[in-house]
């Protein structure tokens, strides 16, 4: 079968690094961060008649999640912003033309994997991992896919159907084996909700180092207009939903912090909790041993502790834990073991019974994820990568259509409020929390919505291509 008109391939990018200062340290298993650089690219694209449109992409190069080592933070993020300038490089030459589906899942099964390992050899010593590689994509191929919108003056979420896509889902997908699953003939815009909403509830991060209450205060918090404890957060956003980082790797200390928080969610009224243990777990008797104290202690916290996520090892494959007494006793999420809709399979067969999507893992994974998943019956939420400024944006899009099971986390005005400035002036009900909700009704127009041209951002020089 031959392309649709609508086809596109690219034809330049162009990278730029644009740091950014925490407000305050943000906790990342064992690291504690207080900085991060995100990566925003354009880039160009031309159908098969010649038209031609660029769009725009941007993720936060957060090495302490998508990198575990130790390797110091700034040889992981100079090795990640090297990369990125290797994939500009790529996707100029590559010569794949479709929808952006079709070239973002071509290039991450092919050129991405082979671009990995020849950056990871040129560079010797500790190789930077696949989700690493997948975080610097997906800045492109979230730009391929607001350039594809822009381009034919429409929604990109509006094009995700058999009117653009060369492919159905049975080119990407398989269900599991005697599911009854079909994908022959569905889109992704099947499993979109039908009504999609402009406003959602909201999950604020409580990390591992935020003060609680003032005796967790030491004198060298900032001295702004924001809140410091976390009543205080509660109280001036309406928060109706807190996301609890835990160590896991210290029973007493994660317990605690979830009794802590949790008391202090009760008196401000409060709906919802989700327990995240980065990782850092081996052994599902841990989680169960918390949520079983929790019933026993405090059932009123246990009750309100919606689901649980990626307690254990994110290499799936490496650590093929049964973890369905975990999710006997709380829904269990994939997050950072969710690379894509394979992984999500995988996870489905060891007892998880969730997938947290992110944009940061691509544009493209996530909607073959939210497919994969929903077709299974799995439930799904959409986490947070601390996005900031135009990144926020397609993240909060993916949840208006996902469906998830309460809202969406965005939490880049508890870390970095001041970043995203130029945005909140256009789009003032994504940047700042209100009533427990943010509010999308600003977005509007081609593509994400970004409405880039009314944003008053003076970006620095581009590190490529370089002038």
């Amino acid at each position: 079968m031959g392309l649709k008109k609508t086809a596109i391939k690219v034809t330049a990018t162009e990278v730029y690094f644009i740091p950014v200062t925490m407000r305050v340290p943000l906790k990342f298993g064992p690291e504690t961060v207080s900085n991060v650089v995100c990566l925003r690219v354009k880039v160009c694209v031309k159908d098969l008649e010649g038209r031609e449109a660029c769009g725009w992409g941007e993720t936060p190069l957060s090495v302490s999640w998508v990198w575990p080592s130790t390797l110091s933070v700034s040889d992981r993020a100079s090795r990640m912003e090297d990369f990125s300038i290797k994939l500009a490089q790529k996707l100029e030459t590559c010569e794949l033309i479709g929808h952006p589906m079709e070239i973002g899942s071509d290039f991450i099964h092919g050129i991405l994997a082979q671009t990995l390992k020849e950056a990871n050899a040129e560079a010797g010593g500790a190789e930077m991992p696949y989700l690493g590689s997948l975080v610097a994509f997906s800045a492109f191929d979230i730009a391929i896919h607001d350039a594809y919108g822009n381009l034919h003056e429409r929604d990109v979420f509006t094009t995700y159907g058999p009117d653009f896509m060369n492919r159905d889902l049975s080119a990407y997908l398989e269900a599991e084996e005697g599911s009854g699953i079909d994908f022959r003939g569905r889109y992704p815009q099947d499993y979109f909700v039908k009504n999609v909403p402009t406003k959602l509830p909201v999950w604020h991060l409580v990390g591992g180092v935020d003060a609680l209450e003032a005796s967790d205060l030491n004198g060298s918090e900032p001295k702004d207009e924001h809140p410091l404890l976390l009543a205080d957060w509660i109280q001036r956003d309406g928060l109706k939903c807190l996301k609890i980082k835990l160590r896991g790797t210290d029973a007493a200390w994660d317990y605690e912090r979830m009794v802590r928080v949790g008391k202090i969610a009760l008196a401000n009224q409060v709906r919802w909790l989700s327990a995240d243990f980065n990782c850092t777990v081996k052994d599902p008797a841990y989680v169960n041993e918390i949520n079983d104290r929790l019933l026993a202690e405090e059932p009123e916290i246990y009750a309100r502790t919606l689901y649980v996520e990626q307690p254990f090892p994110y290499d799936l494959e490496a650590h093929q834990i049964d973890v369905r007494s975990v999710s006997a006793r709380k829904p269990l999420f994939l997050d950072e073991s969710a690379h894509d809709w394979e992984y999500v399979r995988l996870g489905r067969r060891l007892g998880w019974s969730g997938v947290a999507l992110k944009t940061c893992k691509t544009q493209t994974g996530a909607l073959l994820s939210l497919c994969w998943a929903k077709a299974h019956g799995m439930p799904l939420m959409v986490q947070d990568l601390t996005n900031p400024m135009l990144a926020i944006i397609p993240h909060v899009r993916l949840a208006a259509h996902a469906g998830t099971i309460q809202g969406v986390e965005c939490n880049a005005m508890q870390f970095y409020p001041d970043a995203s400035v130029s945005e909140e002036n256009i789009h003032p009900g994504l940047y700042r929390r209100r009533e427990g909700v943010i509010d999308l009704s600003s977005l509007c127009g081609n593509g994400f919505g970004y409405r880039v041209d009314e944003i008053a951002r003076l970006l620095p020089k581009a590190n490529y291509p370089a002038s």
